[in-house]
This record gives C-alpha cells, structure tokens and sequence, in this order.
C-alpha cells in the first residue's frame, strides 16, 4: 500500500463542530473523490481525496488524524492516513492556520478484493483537544469500484504460452574440404598427398553423394591454389597457376570416375600472406608479434619478405613451421543434406518413431492440427529424448490451453530440471504466476524469458496486472487474445479493442463480457446487451457479476432482463 498525503479534507469541519458547537457541520458536499466511482489500477484501488477547510473552522488547539476506510459487505481496508493540528499544538503533523483555513488532497490506495465492487469510502477521525477525545461519526465520501482490471484474471487464461522451438531443417548445407600440399616450386601432385585423411574425405564424400541422390545434393566445388610467400612474385604467380591446374584436374577425373558433374570453380593466390598471417598468429614462434608487425607496417610484398628474412633465427622457424603449410590447394566440396519430407516424418512417426530425431518429432508436432495429436508428439518426445526440456514445456503449453494449470506447473518443473536457462520455461513460469495472481513472482520470472516467441505478449500480460496499461497496449499490439483487448479497453482505445474483440479465434464468455463493457464504454446498449446475453450463456457465473459490475450501472433493467 503506498503512502498518503492527505491535503484537505471535510472531516476537519466536522471536528470544529464537535469541539466548538458555533461552526456549522461540514458534509461530503465539501469534499470530492476523484475517480466516482472508484476504479482499480492492476491490483489496486487509488483515491484522491480533496477538501477545504473554512476559515476559523480549525481550532488552534485541536489534532485531527484522517484515515481513509474503504467499506464493503464483509470487511472493510484502510488506507495510510494523515494528521492535521492547529496552530497551538505542538507537533509536526500539518498545520491548518485557524482564521484562512486551507485546501488540502489525500492520495489513499486499497489493495482491491471481491466484493469491493459494491463498496463505499469513507473518512474516520481521530480528533483530540488537549487530552480529551472528541469523537467523530464516519463520514461517507464515495461509493463502488469499477473492477475491470480484474478481469485479468479470467482474459490470462486466453495467452499464448511460450513454445519451445524445434531446429528442424529440411536442407542443411555442409562442405567437405580436402587439401593437397606441394613441395617448394612445385605444382604435380605427389601421390602421397593423395592418400591423405583430408583428400580421402573429399573423395568419399562425392562418392556418397552420387549414391544417395535423394539425401545428398552437390552443389559445386571450389579449387583454390597458393605459393608461399617467398621469391619473386611473378614466379610465384606462375607457379600458384600450375597448382590450380593440376589440383583441378584431380577434382575433374574425380568427378568422371564417379560419373558426376558439378560446377567447379578455381582461382589462385600468388602469395598467401593471409594465410601467412593467420599460422604466425596461431602458432608459439617467440617473436611472433615482430613478424605480425612487420605485416602491419610494410605492405609492399618484397619489403615485407626482405624486412623476415632480416630475422634470420625467426625466418628458420618460418621455413620449417609455417611456409610449408602455404604451399596447397584447397578442394571444396560443397552439398546439401536432405531431410524427410513431413509425409515422410509423419508416416515414419506411425512405423517407427524411435528412427526420428528429436527435431524431426518436435516439429511433426507442429504439423497436426489438434492439441490432442500434438500432445501425442510431444508426449512421444518426452519418452524418448528425456533429456531434452522442450518437450515437456510444450507439454506444459498445452495443459495451460486446456485450463489444467497444475498438470501446466508439474510440466514446467519437470523442464525446469533439465535445462534451468530455458527462456520459454521462464516465460511460462511467469504466466502461470501472473494467472495466480502472484505479480512480483511474474516479474522475477520474465526477466529471464528474454527471446521466447510469447516474451512481448507475457510482458504485456504483466503490465496489466501492474497497471500500465499504455504499456501494455503496446507490448500487446497484433495479439488477439482477451487480455489484449482489456489491455486497450483500459488504454481507452476503443477502436482497436473492437478489432482484437472481432479477431479472437476462441471466442469465449470473457471475449462477450469484454464486447458488452466496450458498448457500454461507447453508449450502445444493444452491444451492451447482446454481448452480457452471449456472455452468460457461455458462462452464466458472469450474471453475478454484472449485476453489480459498475461499468453497466446505466443498463440495470436491461441487466435484470438478460439475468432472469
């Protein structure tokens, strides 16, 4: 409950009339409670509070404490008051000066509960003259809640939860590079190189793709040849020439032998001081911060050799480390992986779904049409990738969808265990918090739901139940569910609430008694009356509410019709 400053209030008059029977009485017609009625803000009931004190009403040695009561069948909450005290007294309460009185505002908030709908405000006093009490009647200065942020609480049901996404990939793209390593000076392949592991995967890999063409896709294939970067550059660009011949012939008899063809494309690099640079910097040669600083500062190619081979100790190292693993070409195979078809996943899952990925069921799932086939899936998923947290939090999704909040929060956990940094289970857990009315747990939770795909709509949720609605609204734009409707109701868009009310995929009671609260907004009641009509009949525990729901308190005979 925040804190109150109370600035001016009637009860002050109606003290000098206990204490000093010559001033007149002072009524709630002297004070005014902004909003009348009272309306909730999230969770919450604020009141401002204003009243005059006349002149020569307050005694200069009398003490008033005020406390704002909000009373409704049942029980009834105070609110944080204020004390005010004459000029005699000696305090630190607020002074009213006795001869030009004053104007004075009360901030007061209630924390709301059912039944305050039909309630009234009051002000009750404390007065005192020296030792003596005087005592005060409470004063009646406001009536009833407008409740329908509230309503919160029955519009989260219609969210979307977080779903855990699969990675499925029908065409993931691969490479396989091969690579062919050349004396000094020259370019004929030695057939060494050939039985290398790299050059072997490069030849298996097209074999493999030319015998199973309905999973494997070549692409093409790159050839690049290098010279290291020593000698003449036009040498070295001859000779980095005759190694892309020769490395592209290999790939080309390959391609023949396996009856294959591909677009292959070559080039070659005269002096690979780029991959020079990248083996110095890899590499533990002590002076290796000299060379890569000679690179920086010389770019001409034969000053930077010249300034290396100055390092006479460092350039041994170079000839034996780092030169020779220059002298190459590079074959690059690059292919396609082709996954099943979802005709293929489908009829697989019926068959035999332990031969399917993880990723494959997850996103069969998302290919059936019902909630009662996906949870079949994900069920499905659970058994056997127990390890894998998604399945559980989609499991966990589709409990809340159907209502079943426990088996929803037994799912979370479940999730939770084993992957404790999942961004969907946390923005999950903050739903399921914020339908329990737990705001600040909501909150600790979608702080670590960032990048969930439901992470705006959940904050928007949030929002609402702290009462920002302008925030909300826009967290909530696009989404059509109740609570985005709410949240514009509140906001007093009027006009995007009716597009969301008209665009809601499951209609239901809620969606009817947010249509009806529209109208009432816009002074129509056939809307007014036709959406309580629809509204009951899909839940008649709404005609309880209705009846004393504020927001139709023009539309009362209309209201005892429908509920009859």
């Amino acid at each position: 409950m925040r804190k109150i400053t109370i600035l001016s209030i009637a009860a002050a008059g109606a003290l000098m009339l206990a204490s000093c029977s010559k001033f007149g009485s002072l009524t709630a017609d002297n004070i005014t409670v902004t909003p009348t009625p009272l309306e909730t803000v999230g969770s919450e009931v604020p009141a401002t509070i204003s009243a005059t004190f006349p002149q020569k009403y307050m005694h200069k040695k009398v003490t008033l404490g005020v406390t704002p009561v909000l009373k409704y069948r049942g029980g009834e909450v105070t609110s944080v008051g204020t004390t005010f005290q004459g000029e005699k007294v000696q305090g630190n309460n607020t002074v009213v000066n006795y001869k030009t009185g004053g104007t004075y505002t009360l901030r007061a908030t209630f924390p709301f509960r059912e039944g305050m709908m039909q309630s009234d405000l009051y002000l009750r006093f404390d007065a005192k003259k020296g030792k003596k009490k005087i005592q005060l009647p409470d004063l009646k200065v406001g009536y009833g809640v407008v409740a329908t942020s509230d309503l919160l609480r029955s519009t989260i049901a219609s969210a979307n939860p977080a779903l855990a996404p699969d990675a499925f990939q029908r065409t993931i793209r691969q490479k396989q590079e091969g690579q062919i390593k050349y004396l000094v000076n020259q370019a004929n392949i030695r057939a060494s190189e050939l039985k290398t592991t790299s050059v072997q995967d490069f030849v298996k890999i097209l074999k493999e793709i030319n015998d199973n063409q309905e999973t494997l896709r070549l692409l093409n294939i790159e050839v690049s040849a290098y010279a290291s970067p020593e000698g003449r550059f036009d040498y070295n660009e001859k000779l980095a020439e005759r190694r892309q011949q020769s490395s592209a012939q290999y790939v080309n008899e390959q391609l023949k032998k396996n009856k294959m063809t591909a677009d292959v494309t070559t080039r070659f690099t005269a002096e690979d001081w780029e991959g020079f640079q990248q083996l110095v910097n890899e590499s533990y040669i002590q002076d290796k911060e000299i060379i890569l600083r000679v690179l920086s500062m010389y770019q001409d190619p034969a000053e930077r050799e010249q300034q290396i081979r100055n390092m006479s100790v460092v350039y041994e190292e170079l000839t034996k480390g780092i030169l020779p693993e220059l002298r190459r070409a590079r074959l690059i195979a690059n292919y396609d992986v082709i996954g099943r078809s979802d005709e293929q996943i489908v009829e697989q899952f019926k068959t035999d779904a332990r031969s399917l990925s993880v990723e494959e069921v997850l996103y069969g799932a998302s290919l059936q049409q019902d909630n009662v086939q996906k949870k079949v899936w994900y069920e499905k998923a659970a058994a056997l990738f127990s390890n894998d947290a998604r399945a559980y939090n989609n499991l966990a999704n589709l409990a809340f969808q159907s209502g079943d909040v426990q088996t929803a929060a037994a799912y979370l956990q479940k999730a939770k265990s084993i992957n404790p940094q999942s961004a969907e289970v946390a923005t999950n857990e903050a739903l399921l918090a914020l339908a329990e009315g737990k705001v600040a747990d909501a909150e600790a939770y979608l702080a670590r739901g960032t990048g969930s795909d439901s992470y705006s709509e959940i904050l928007g949720n949030l929002n609402l139940a702290k009462g920002n609605y302008a925030a909300a609204a826009a967290n909530l734009a696009g989404v059509n569910t109740n609570s985005a409707a709410l949240a514009q109701i509140l906001n007093k868009d009027y006009a995007s609430a009716a597009k969301t009310l008209a665009n809601i995929p499951n209609v239901d009671g809620i969606t009817y008694y947010l249509q009806a609260i529209l109208g009432a907004r816009q002074g129509d009641s056939a809307a007014v009356v036709t959406g309580l009509r629809n509204a009951i009949q899909q839940n008649p525990n709404l005609a309880k509410r209705a009846a004393r729901d504020l927001e139709f308190a023009k539309y009362t005979a209309q209201i005892a019709r429908i509920v009859k």
